[in-house]
């Protein structure tokens, strides 16, 4: 596998951008490959090395690369202009898909990135409820604002800072955490801080820290424990929104939120977040109450018809049913690897996500950090020079597209089989 090029243009980005990346988890040692383009299931790098990609840009691509109806869409929607600075009628139509597909949405505010819509549900929540402070689930990633950058996921982790500098002690002293699946740490920090706790915000499932699932009933317990002492629950669905069901982990596990964000899947691949919640919370934000959010690209229209475009086409293709169990034929093939293999390896899986641990089964945060992150580079490596690209963080979550083939499964098995031999 050449990768020449790739390093020529690594050693030109460090000159110009922080670590030669936009963004933190990009930044793979001793240097990432370069994309050229990417199509279906499939990612070319510019020295012409082709890769079965489980990465799908963390996720939105649940179609995989360049759908041409949704790439017909976009084309479509670029002849009529691309931004207006007015609304546009799809506002109307996207917002009532997703109040259809969402029990607990009644109104929604289309957003630019999943972290402001995050960034904004907090915001609502303290402006709703008048109260300060927020619990977050250790290891959790909301986006890369102040208030949720204590022990975050996500690139944080990979590379070993899970606080950041330039975040003022005041601005996180209102931020409170608990362990993943501990409902007894929940209960006992809700309780002593009802009087000034605004929310709960978390992943119902944790995609940032590898893929980390709810136990049995926790949450529902969760939901109990909200209601009970009056705080609000803020499911963030950037990565589960129209993945673990058309409603989301919601519908899913049957448990409604009273605010939600969603991104991601939403924008079809383009940027997009989304807050939304009960009518009588959902007032409470500018112009309709006193809770400011406002943004030049919200709303855009290349962005909602791109988002828009893909979830009608997720719901008229049963393309969750397709994905699904294509995930389970890969998880399946992989447990069957590290059995043979004898490895102390292990896989999780919902829906059309999987993460192979380098270690066991993760509960929680503090497990997670025991996973060998060194081997799963090594692992990382491995699997590229055989053509298939999973995310490069042991922290990070596989993702499954509409696009990938039974010879696409094929291949990833045998290749994480040889892969884990190796590292």
């Amino acid at each position: 596998m050449k990768l020449d090029k790739s390093k020529r243009l690594y050693e030109e980005a460090v000159k110009l951008m922080p670590g030669g990346v936009s963004s933190p988890v990009r930044a793979v040692k001793p240097f990432p490959f370069y994309t050229a383009y990417a199509k279906g299931s499939k990612i070319v790098d510019v020295d012409g090395n082709e890769y079965i990609d489980y990465c799908l840009a963390y996720g939105p691509l649940i179609l995989g690369h360049a759908n041409p109806i949704v790439k017909q869409a976009i084309a479509e929607q670029l002849e009529k202009g691309w931004l207006y600075g007015t609304p546009i009628e799809l506002e109307i139509e996207y917002a009532k898909l997703i109040t259809k597909l969402y029990k607990s949405i009644e109104m929604v505010r289309f957003v630019n990135t999943g972290s402001e819509a995050t960034m904004s549900a907090l915001r609502l929540a303290r402006g709703f409820t008048g109260r300060n402070k927020i619990v977050k689930i250790e290891g959790s990633f909301h986006g890369a604002h102040d208030a949720v950058l204590v022990k975050a996921g996500s690139g944080a982790t990979t590379h070993g800072i899970p606080n950041s500098a330039g975040v003022p002690p005041d601005f996180v002293k209102n931020t409170l955490q608990v362990p993943f699946n501990d409902v007894e740490a929940l209960a006992d920090v809700v309780e002593k801080n009802r009087d000034d706790l605004a929310c709960v915000i978390m992943e119902p499932v944790m995609g940032n820290s590898s893929l980390i699932l709810p136990e049995e009933g926790y949450l529902k317990e969760v939901r109990k424990i909200t209601e009970e002492n009056d705080v609000l629950l803020i499911f963030d669905e950037v990565i589960t929104g129209f993945r673990l069901a058309l409603g989301g982990a919601q519908e899913y596990y049957g448990v409604e939120a009273d605010i939600t964000t969603l991104g991601k899947i939403a924008g079809g691949g383009l940027p997009i977040g989304i807050f939304g919640g009960k009518r009588e919370i959902m007032e409470h934000v500018a112009p309709s109450g006193a809770v400011y959010q406002a943004g030049t690209f919200s709303g855009n229209p290349l962005s909602l018809t791109a988002g828009y475009t893909t979830v009608k086409f997720i719901i008229e293709n049963k393309v969750l049913e397709k994905v699904n169990k294509t995930t389970e034929a890969i998880a399946k093939g992989i447990a069957d690897q590290i059995e043979d293999s004898n490895l102390n390896y292990s896989i999780g899986r919902i829906a059309s996500m999987f993460c192979v641990y380098f270690g066991e089964t993760p509960r929680n945060y503090a497990d997670a950090l025991k996973l060998d992150k060194e081997k799963f580079v090594r692992f990382f490596w491995e699997l590229l020079k055989e053509g298939v690209f999973f995310p490069p963080s042991q922290y990070e979550c596989c993702f499954v597209s509409y696009a990938h083939s039974d010879e696409d499964v094929k291949k990833t098995i045998e290749a994480v089989g040889t892969c884990l031999r190796r590292s």
